[in-house]
């Protein structure tokens, strides 16, 4: 009786199976797609150097924190340089994805810490640097 018991008292103890992670919030839902742009974009920018169009596209360097971002998405939106690009087309449907999940479902989740529009167009490259003493 001891055997058939050990089984069953394990798999009570272990307790239910582990619930899925939470949903993805609207905030971290931007945070991604403004990064899948980014990377989307650069990776255009590499892969079809070819397609002269893609040289006068917008530049997307996005932080959404930086209120001039949504004029930056309707802009490249509304580009008309390589409207015949697959890759393109693509990309801008992203781009007007993360305006219109901006603008609209998770407006009051974001905070704009900055206006610098000059920003998106030369992005700062970011570094960490920690305080002495600490490695």
């Amino acid at each position: 009786m001891r055997s058939r018991l050990l089984p069953v008292l394990l798999l009570l103890l272990a307790g239910p199976p582990a619930a899925q992670p939470a949903p993805p919030t609207c905030y971290s839902r931007m945070l991604s797609l403004s990064r899948e742009v980014t990377g989307d974009f650069q990776s255009l920018q590499a892969v079809e150097p070819s397609e002269p169009c893609v040289r006068y596209l917008p530049t997307l360097y996005l932080d959404i924190h930086n209120y001039c971002v949504l004029a930056k998405l309707r802009d490249f939106v509304a580009s008309t340089q390589c409207w015949k690009v697959a890759q393109v087309d693509a990309l801008k449907d992203k781009v007007r994805k993360l305006y219109i999940i901006m603008n609209s479902f998770c407006r009051r989740d974001l905070v704009f810490l900055s206006d610098d529009c000059n920003a998106l167009e030369y992005p700062i490259p970011m570094t960490t640097v920690l305080p002495d003493g600490q490695r």
